[in-house]
């Protein structure tokens, strides 16, 4: 295979000076290697190969320099089994989990089936409120809870919040450290997109911010994570290659205190079994063999130049096409995800139609005009909930793989059917017209 020679990661890069890889099935015994095809075709351990975990361990090391010693890493074959386990391993049928009011949505169908109840935690521009966690907590009344204990798990997606694109900062971060610790609770620090992290948003007519100008100032950079204010063993870390290599090695790792491991490390033995060997000794010729620390710091900061693009562009693109009398939005510090309010009360049918009913027509629309919106409704974490006149209506937008030119035409087609259902002036009288017809009809 063949893979980029840092700094030099575009396609074109690679295809020219790329670094070519090869993996024989006897490469230890032939001394060429420590990890070859014998291996990683066979079973293996399900804290996966010791070559890549040592690897896994020494970047988390360097990452997170987690407060306590007896802290370990166990691969996963990613977060979303990382998190099926850790729930099996944590919760018992019947009980409620925290989690922010809007969250991952496999993260609710992981914990439903379970019989668990998720809580959803109110949130603001920096994700979970702390006042508000710390109120539910203080508060919790069994019997309005079908008699389930007061909850000691939290599960939170700190940075780039899938679906709010909210990261939470380091002063927040200790302010729930803080709420954890006087109630008890666990937290599971869901963070896929934790090295999607990205240089502060100028807008349109301000110079771009120059990118970290060493490895040391990238991880300065860096939002702390929970792991590394954990000095209780309160916290486990999932992490994945998911978002910064390939989804499809599923391939992942915890961090937490020896104890936890080991005990997640007896469900994957039942579970899983291990991760898959041909994705760990690829993970491994690239990370370890090729790049080595420094050239995946070059690749990390590489990433965070490109999404700083791509979520410059998506904001750009929403200032030029989106109506600001029915739309608000922030621009992410993190992640792939735009989440847009929608002013839904200024719709025509405000009066006569459901928060959840102008949802599915202006999703409806967006289907019609070309462009798939994520419906807002489709995270909440307590979707079940008496719906009340005063909830907002949310959509998400992702930035994550599209072209400019394709970000930029979705955000006009995406603005185009917000005009078009809100009744708003679009140019053309006639097609106004049409707009409140449709928006009347509920979309038909």
């Amino acid at each position: 295979m063949k893979v980029p020679a840092p700094p030099h990661f575009s396609e074109y890069a690679t295809k020219e000076f790329g670094i070519v890889k090869r993996i024989g099935k006897h490469d230890i015994t032939e001394g060429k290697s420590i990890f070859d095809l014998h291996v990683a075709l066979n079973y293996g351990q399900a804290t996966g190969s010791a070559q890549l975990l040592r690897f896994i361990t020494e970047h988390t090391e360097i990452v997170n320099h987690p407060p306590y010693e007896d802290w370990q890493c166990a691969m996963t074959v990613g977060n979303t089994s990382g998190l099926e386990i850790a729930l099996r391993m944590l919760t018992t049928r019947g009980d409620c989990i925290l989690t922010e009011d809007y969250t991952f949505c496999s993260a609710l169908e992981t914990a439903l089936p379970m019989g668990l109840k998720p809580i959803g935690i109110p949130m603001d521009s920096e994700g979970i409120i702390s006042d508000s966690l710390d109120s539910i907590l203080d508060n919790w009344d069994p019997s309005a809870h079908n008699n389930a204990s007061k909850p000691w798990v939290l599960y939170t997606i700190p940075t780039g919040q899938n679906p709010t694109g909210s990261t939470q900062s380091e002063e927040r971060r200790q302010e729930i450290y803080k709420v954890a610790q006087k109630h008890d609770l666990y937290i599971i620090e869901d963070e896929p997109y934790y090295f999607l992290q990205m240089q502060p948003y100028t807008g349109p007519s301000s110079p771009d911010v120059p990118p970290p100008s060493s490895h040391q100032d990238f991880l300065r950079q860096l939002v702390p994570s929970y792991l590394s204010m954990d000095t209780d063993g309160r916290v486990m870390r999932l992490d994945s290659f998911s978002k910064v290599i390939a989804p499809g090695a599923r391939t992942g790792w915890i961090t937490a205190s020896e104890q936890i491991v080991e005990r997640f490390v007896r469900h994957g033995e039942v579970t899983i079994q291990n991760p898959g060997g041909i994705s760990q000794i690829v993970l491994y010729k690239l990370l370890d063999e090729t790049w080595g620390h420094a050239g995946y710091l070059e690749w990390l900061i590489n990433l965070r130049m490109e999404y700083t693009g791509r979520r410059n562009t998506i904001c750009e693109a929403c200032e030029r096409w989106l109506p600001r009398e029915v739309t608000e939005w922030s621009p992410p510090m993190a992640g792939m995800f735009l989440w847009i309010r929608i002013l839904w009360h200024k719709h025509p049918a405000a009066s006569t139609k459901t928060a959840l009913e102008i949802e599915e027509d202006i999703f409806q629309a967006g289907i019609e005009r070309g462009v798939l919106m994520a419906k807002g409704s489709w995270s909440r974490a307590e979707p079940d909930a008496e719906p009340s006149p005063d909830d907002d209506m949310f959509f998400r937008l992702t930035f994550a793989a599209a072209s400019s030119e394709a970000i930029e035409e979705a955000i006009k087609r995406a603005g185009e059917t917000l005009r078009v259902m809100f009744g708003l002036d679009c140019g053309d009288e006639g097609e106004v017209k049409e707009g409140e017809k449709v928006a009347q009809n509920g979309g038909k």
